[in-house]
């Protein structure tokens, strides 16, 4: 049971620096005079991949230990 509770607790303060993560994010807007952006070449998506695969290897070796 206290296992259990301690998963819980882990849980919730990943949801919690998730939501934080989520909610800083958004940054500074840009402002409508400025020059189109450039086109994304893939990179900002790969990085987003290998943050997410580093996530989910870290809460399975947390769930291992």
């Amino acid at each position: 049971m206290n296992s259990v509770r301690l998963m819980n607790i882990s849980f919730t303060i990943i949801g919690y620096m998730l939501l934080a993560h989520v909610e800083f994010g958004f940054g500074q807007g840009i402002p409508p005079s400025s020059a189109p952006l450039p086109s994304n070449d893939g990179t900002t998506i790969d990085q987003g991949i290998a943050y997410v695969l580093l996530l989910v290897a870290l809460a399975i070796t947390y769930l291992v230990h």
